[in-house]
Order: structure tokens, then sequence, then C-alpha cells
């Protein structure tokens, strides 16, 4: 191939790239602030090498961000959607090394545009987002090594292993997934290969500082985990966990992935990277008995996309059916449309519900917690500013000489980063919480006095307060069912000590 036609198709999957980054970003102030968002934003305002429930690179990449340009929707959503379009560009990169020409590349790269998953974790500051991405380049690196025979290049991969795993966990499944794959293909040589392990070596000491923190903290993501899976995740069956991942990368798209997955496995054409096929079958596997979230095998489709859309190139051509790849593009676009509202708030919240009534397709099973008329994505865009005007109109109407002494005390950590995020400027003080990292960063110089609580508390802890008077009430019918109706109270006269009750309510899940 010239290098005309190479700049020429770089140009293309820039454009698609493109276009994704604009979506993203002209849908930038949605519904609102997600909850998750508040979280990190307080996260990124207690920088370490760790916290509860995830690794610190996403945070700290978000502490610097918004050090520069702010923490306004549009900002803090910036990086997401470049990633998101990353992913984009990256996915027809692997078609390219797969053998691909210009049409498996634009094809591959609008599958990934339009895929719900990465367009919805794109749209807002997710850790998910970055995931994807780190998968996807991982994959690309992979396709090279195994087709091109370029061992050194583990080292790479190591190095992006290691950033991977400091922005979240599950990625070491795809290290699990490549191993069972090259040992049971003709490319487990790769697994004698020095710059293989000399790569696992760069990851591991990448993750390093993060392990010691575990190791200091007393392993607090060993216990998250263990409560997220007991007391969290909504059970899946085995079939369940399958229909999640047609839905989550559309149930239009899944003849493309399954082409990939099958030409993967059993074509000629790919036996060099029959490996990453096995992977993953292993993966399924691995998540299906280890009642993984359906979404924890979402960012390998990238691979599966090009190798799908490699084949169905070479199909067309070999029949001389110059306009199918036309069709098929336009097909994925008129697919991913009707699935847009579904990933991206682009609709009116009421016009949004009766839509998804409408085409009958809602968000997989992930959690215990009944479920809203606005699927979680959305629902937890809502009532946080009113939230924060409501516990601010309590507390100045307390005493000046309690105000000085008062804390915010929310459930769980999106109640309190809303008032950590909205907070300063309505003159509230700093929140606490009970939940993951709140907890851990205690309850600074509280003294137990004067405490306003957001939401019905356990009765245990209502019954630690010498009084325990309900002030206000924040109502929002659009949130999550448990945050829908959220009694302010002002409780008065700690019986214990701070130190005491903050021992028993820790909450990790």
């Amino acid at each position: 191939m010239s290098a005309g036609a190479r700049r020429g198709d770089l140009a293309i999957l820039a454009g698609i790239a493109g276009l994704r980054l604009v979506l993203h970003l002209s849908t930038a102030q949605g519904y609102g602030i997600f909850r998750d968002e508040l979280y990190y934003l307080a996260c990124a305002s207690h920088l370490d090498f760790g916290y509860v429930d995830h690794p610190p690179l996403s945070i700290a990449l978000l502490e610097a961000w918004r050090t520069l340009f702010g923490d306004g929707l549009t900002a803090l959503r910036f990086l997401p959607a470049v990633a998101g379009a990353g992913t984009v560009f990256l996915t027809g990169l692997i078609a390219r090394e797969l053998g691909g020409a210009r049409t498996a590349q634009a094809l591959a790269a609008l599958a990934a545009f339009f895929t719900p998953y990465f367009l919805a974790v794109s749209h807002f500051y997710s850790l998910n987002a970055f995931d994807v991405l780190l998968w996807t380049a991982l994959l690309l690196l992979a396709v090279r090594i195994l087709r091109f025979d370029q061992p050194r290049l583990w080292l790479w991969f190591g190095a992006l292993a290691g950033l991977g795993l400091e922005n979240k966990y599950t990625l070491a499944s795809l290290g699990f997934g490549l191993v069972v794959g090259l040992a049971l293909a003709e490319q487990r040589r790769q697994l004698r290969s020095p710059w293989l392990w000399a790569g696992g070596v760069i990851a591991a000491a990448l993750l390093a500082p993060n392990l010691v923190w575990q190791a200091a903290h007393g392993a607090p993501t060993l216990e998250f985990m263990r409560n997220a899976a007991e007391l969290k995740n909504a059970p899946v069956t085995p079939l369940e966990f399958l229909g999640g991942q047609v839905v989550l990368v559309h149930p239009l798209l899944a003849p493309l992935w399954l082409i990939g997955l099958a030409a993967l496995l059993f074509a000629p054409r790919f036996a060099s990277v029959r490996a990453l096929g096995i992977a993953y079958v292993a993966l399924l596997v691995l998540m299906i008995f280890a009642h993984a979230k359906v979404y924890y095998l979402a960012p390998i489709y990238p691979v599966l996309f090009a190798a799908g859309c490699v084949e169905v190139e070479a199909f067309f051509a070999r029949r001389a059916w110059r306009f199918a790849p036309a069709a098929v593009g336009v097909s994925i676009v008129a697919a991913g449309l009707v699935a847009l509202p579904m990933t991206i708030p682009v609709l009116p919240p009421e016009t949004f519900i009766a839509y998804s009534r409408a085409i009958g397709v809602g968000e997989p099973k992930m959690e215990r917690m009944e479920k809203g008329a606005l699927p979680q994505i959305y629902a937890d865009m809502f009532g946080w500013r009113e939230l924060a005007d409501e516990v601010a109109r309590v507390f100045h109407e307390l005493p000046e000489d309690e105000r000085a002494r008062a804390v915010v005390l929310g459930r769980n950590y999106g109640e309190a980063g809303a008032i950590d995020y909205f907070g300063p400027a309505l003159g509230l003080p700093r929140a606490i919480s009970p939940h993951n990292s709140y907890w851990l960063w205690g309850t600074g110089d509280w003294d137990g006095g004067v405490a306003i609580l957001i939401g019905e508390m356990p009765q245990e802890l209502v019954d630690s307060f010498a009084s325990v008077e309900k002030r206000g009430q924040r109502s929002c019918a659009l949130c999550q069912p448990y945050e829908s109706e959220l009694p302010i109270s002002v409780a008065r006269g700690l019986r214990a000590p701070v130190s005491e009750l903050w021992a028993r309510y820790k909450r990790f899940m």
C-alpha cells in the first residue's frame, strides 16, 4: 500500500473518531453531573496511591485536568470523550493490522462508534472510558506482536498494561485470557519469550505503589469486592450474562462480532492471532463462573469487530458486491442512531421514558437495587444540586455556634460528593460519609455535637444521638428510588466518641 493510501485510510478513521468526539462534546451538559463524577472529584481532592474501590491513575489525571480547566461538565467530560474517540480510531487500526483494507477499517470504526456501552461510558468521567481505550490499545499491540512476530513489543504491552491496572484492576483479566490463548494456540512459544516476561515485570513495577498502599491500609479493595459481590451486585445466570453482551454491544451489531469470533477461532487467515479468539472464550467462561458484571467483558469487542469486518470485506470482494459495504455501513449507523438515546442523554427525560418503553430495550441487570423510571446511568444524574440547596437551607437556619461545629453526613459517596461539589458556593461545611474512600478520609475535627443527616439513617445510628429532628426534604421523581425522597435531619449530641461511631459504620461496597 502506498503512503498516500495509508494516509487516506488514517484520515477516514480520524474523521469517524472526530465525529464521535463532537457528539460527546455537544451533549456534555446532558441531564447533569453523574453520581460517580461527584465521587471522583472528591477523590481528586484526596490524592493518594489508592482508593477503596479503584486504583489512582484516572483520579490523578482528573486532578491535573481540573486544575487547568475547572470542573464544569464540559471540561469534566472532555477526557472521556477523547478516550471514546480514541477507541474508535484504534479499532479501525486493529482491522488494518489484521489485513483489512479501507472498507474493513471504516466499518470496524463505525461499529465501535455506535457500541452502546462504549458510548455510555464515554459520556461522563469514568474509569471505564479509559479502561476500554487501554484494552483496545493492548489488543492492537497483541495483534502486531502475534501477526508480525515482534516480541519486543511485549515491553510496551507491559508498560501499557501497568498503567491500565493503575486505572482498573479488571484489566488483569485480559492478561489471563491472553495466557490461556497463547497456551492453546500455535503461538505458545511467546510464553517463553524473555520480552513477554520483561513486560510482565514492568507491569508489576507500575502497579507496585498501589499494592503497597493496599497493604498499608489492610487491603480495603478486597473487602469492597467481597461486600459488593454479596450485597450489591445482582447475580446473573449464564444466559443473562450472554444476553447482557448482546444488549451492551448492540443486538444488530452481534453478527459482526460473532463473525469476528468465528474467524479468529477457525479462519486460516487469522491462524497467527488465534490466541485472541481463544482469549475471548476463556474470558467469557471465567466471567460467567466468577459472576462478574456483564460489562466487564465489553472492552474486548474491538478486536472481534475488527476481525468480523475484515471477513465481511473479503466476502464482498470475492463476489464483487460493490455496494454491499456501503449498505452495511448505513445499517450500522441506522442501528446506532436507534439506540443512541439509550446511551447518551439526547432526549428530554419524559420523552426518553416513552421512547425506551416503545423500543422495549432496557439496561442489563447489574445491581440488586430497585429500578426507577430511568436507567441507572441517567437516574444518577438528577437531584444533586437540589439536595445541596436543601441541605444549605437547613444549615443556614442553625444558630451560628452550631454552624461552626456542624458537618454534613451522607449515607453514600453520591450524597457526600454532591455537598462537596456544590457546597462551597452555598457556604456548607465539608461532607463526611461511611461509604468507601469517604470512610478512610475520616471525620476531620468534628466533635460529635451537630450533624446534618441526609436520608433515612439506620435506627442504631439515629439512637447514637441525643436528638434527631427532621428539618427538610429533597424530592426527586427521576432519581433512583432509594434517592427519590431524602429527609434532611439535624442530629445533636453524639452519645459515643466520634471514633467509635466511625469504626462501627464503615461501609465498603
